[in-house]
Order: structure tokens, then sequence, then C-alpha cells
């Protein structure tokens, strides 16, 4: 890999991951469409432990309160970290039992193209039928099940993790700004416990044969477009709605099958 591909593919990845438009979508598609080989499962792992480094600097905040409230036994504490925890098991069960499936997946352009039009109909439907008046505060154990869920058929590319998780969100109630934060915190646990399980895949790994270049570089671009992504999203949200993402991965959504489906 280049050190050219490993930042724009690292740059990429940083951004949608957090946007709502498809972090896998992407980097199955970009590297199809431009002809360049496939990154591997060790770039995929260091970009996505870039996004990871990116949660915790900019929740750092969240994060220190939120251990702080645990140690001291304050409700909101534990109220979270449940939710957290209820939201992370769909998604992790997902990805341990239908593994081959979703990684079957990654190789069809096709079918990446259909779930971008998913994408884009759960995020016109949700920013037309949510009600957008709840707070985070009122998130319990029912609302996190159900993100959960959202996440978990977010592993398929094409479907976007926060783009799924913040809709469901909406549908719930919650305002935009809520649903995006916890979509956030939710992306913590699954991309640590993801990034884990395809780290000890790797403990085997020749480290002489690594190209270590392209990999320190697309994590750290990773890492700064994740950390820049998650800011603009959140003040964008407090006053504009999904529907330019739902445009976007309808357009991409429709090329892409255009160019798979009818050659």
């Amino acid at each position: 890999m280049s050190l050219w591909e490993a930042t724009v593919l690292g740059t990429v990845q940083g951004l949608t991951e957090f946007l709502p438009v498809s972090s896998s979508a992407h980097l199955v598609l970009l590297p199809w469409a431009l002809g360049w080989p496939d990154p591997g499962l060790t770039f995929n792992v260091v970009v996505h432990l870039g996004t990871l480094l990116s949660l915790f600097l900019y929740f750092r905040g969240d994060l220190t309160g939120l251990a702080r409230g645990l140690v001291a036994g304050a409700p909101d504490g534990v109220r979270l970290l449940t939710a957290l925890a209820l939201g992370t098991v769909p998604g992790a069960a997902a990805g341990y039992f239908a593994k081959g499936f979703f990684e079957a997946l990654f190789a069809r352009p096709d079918w990446v193209g259909v779930f971008l039009l998913g994408t884009a109909l759960i995020l016109g439907v949700a920013e037309r039928a949510g009600r957008r008046s709840r707070s985070l505060e009122a998130l319990g154990a029912y609302e996190a099940v159900w993100i959960g869920l959202a996440q978990a058929v977010a592993i398929a590319p094409g479907i976007s993790r926060s783009g799924s998780t913040i809709a469901v969100g909406l549908l719930l109630g919650f305002t935009r700004e809520a649903a995006a934060r916890f979509s956030f915190l939710l992306a913590i646990p699954i991309i640590l416990g993801a990034g884990a399980h395809q780290l000890l895949g790797l403990r085997h790994a020749d480290a002489a044969s690594v190209a270590w270049a392209p990999l320190l570089l697309g994590f750290v671009m990773a890492s700064a477009a994740g950390y820049a992504a998650i800011g603009a999203l959140l003040r964008y949200l407090r006053t504009r709605s999904l529907y330019p993402f739902a445009l976007y991965c309808a357009l991409l959504g429709m090329l892409v099958v255009a160019v798979t489906w009818l050659g």
C-alpha cells in the first residue's frame, strides 16, 4: 500500500465512521472504483483503532464523568453504563454468530449499493417521523436494546452504524444531538471489542513483513478525521436535518447498483 492510499483510506474511514454514510461501504467501494488492492485486515484494524482514539479524545470528559459517577454510585452513571452494555450485546452477538455471512458481503459491491439505499430510507423515515423531544437522560434499557439492534444490522457494509443508531434514536423520540451522542458512546465498546478480536487474529503475523509507515499514517489520519467528524456532526445536528445524508446515500447507492447490475 502506498502512503497516498493510506492517507486517503485513513481519512475516509475517520470521516465516514461517524458521518451517517457508512464507513464500511466507502472502504469497499473506494478501492474497487479506483482499482486499488484490498488494504487488508491489518490496515482495517489499525484505522478502526484510530477512530477509537478519536472517540476517547472527544468524549474524555463524558468518560471521566461516567467513571466518577460509577465510583460514587450515582444513578445516572449506572444507568448510562447499563444502557451501553445492553446496546453492545446485539452487535457482539451478530458479529460472533454471523461472522461468515457479513464477511461475504464485503466482496459484493452490488449489495453494498443496495444497503446504502436502505441507509437512505431509514434516515429519511426517521427524520420525517421522529418527535425529537427526549434528552439523553431519558434513555433506558428498552431504548438501548433497540438502538443496539440497529448497530448489529449495521455490520453489513452499506448500512451506516452511526446512521442506523441515530435514526432509531430519533424514532424513539430523542433529539438529534442526544441520539448522536449515545451512538458515538455506543461505538466505543463495539470498536474496542472488534479491534481486540482482530488483533488476536494477527498475533502470529511476521512483524518484519509489515509496512509500518502506511499503517501509522492511516492511524493518524483516521484519528484526526474522526475527531473532526464527531464535532462537526454534533454541531450540525443541533439545528439541521439528516436529509442531506439520506440523499447522498441514495445517490451513491443508485450509482453503485447501476454500475454493478447493468454493467
